[in-house]
């Protein structure tokens, strides 16, 4: 277990993933950079779901852990929309400044006490001895009235955080990372995985 693949071609999310793992010492590789071209078919009524599909299916071509996550915003106010559907809202191939305009027109004229979102991200394990895990991480917040910050990526620049002020586009990387759905997430992977590599090493 020297080697994790990370099932996704994003590098914004690699970059994330990479700050957050990186003293595991581990090598860490995206699927593209392990070489995996297969295209996955995310069918799953969750984000748990989606996530461990992924999962399963990457680690058919390696021997490595493979991890996947599924994540997404869920805007209570729009019954939890876009959820699972986060990132093929309005077609993937539309850029997220059309998305979050439209979520913000949507949300138009709602008060804030109304606009509670939050960010969700599921991230599955599977292990080369066939064990899987999966886990869950939350960011809450609510939506803002204007497109703004340059820091993050995809809803980031709609997602504001009232104790902070600001949206999580607007915060430095390594508060993010601190603060995000993500780094909750891949922190509780880290734990299962520390102990697995522990329990390897016997």
């Amino acid at each position: 277990m020297d080697k994790i693949v990370f099932a996704t071609g994003n590098e914004n999310k690699m970059i994330e993933i990479r700050m957050i793992l990186e003293d595991l010492g581990i090598e860490i590789l995206s699927q593209r950079e392990a070489g995996i071209t297969a295209d996955v078919i995310e069918d799953g009524a969750t984000f748990e779901e989606n996530a461990m599909i992924k999962a399963r299916e990457i680690a058919k071509y390696t021997d490595a852990i493979v991890l996947a996550d599924d994540s997404g915003l869920e805007i209570d106010y729009l019954n939890k929309e876009p959820g699972i559907y986060s990132a093929r809202y309005m077609g993937e191939n539309t850029s997220y400044d059309i998305k979050n305009q439209a979520l913000l027109d949507r949300l138009d004229g709602v008060p804030d006490e109304k606009r509670t979102a939050r960010f969700v991200c599921a991230i599955a394990a599977v292990f080369p001895d066939g064990t899987e895990e999966v886990v869950r991480g939350t960011m809450e917040g609510i939506i803002g009235h204007e497109i703004i910050g340059e820091n993050g990526f995809g809803y980031d620049p709609i997602f504001f955080l009232p104790e902070y002020h600001c949206t999580s586009a607007q915060l430095p990387p390594e508060k993010k990372n601190e603060l995000s759905h993500r780094g909750e997430g891949l922190r509780k992977m880290r734990v299962v995985i520390e102990s697995k590599l522990k329990e390897a090493s016997k």
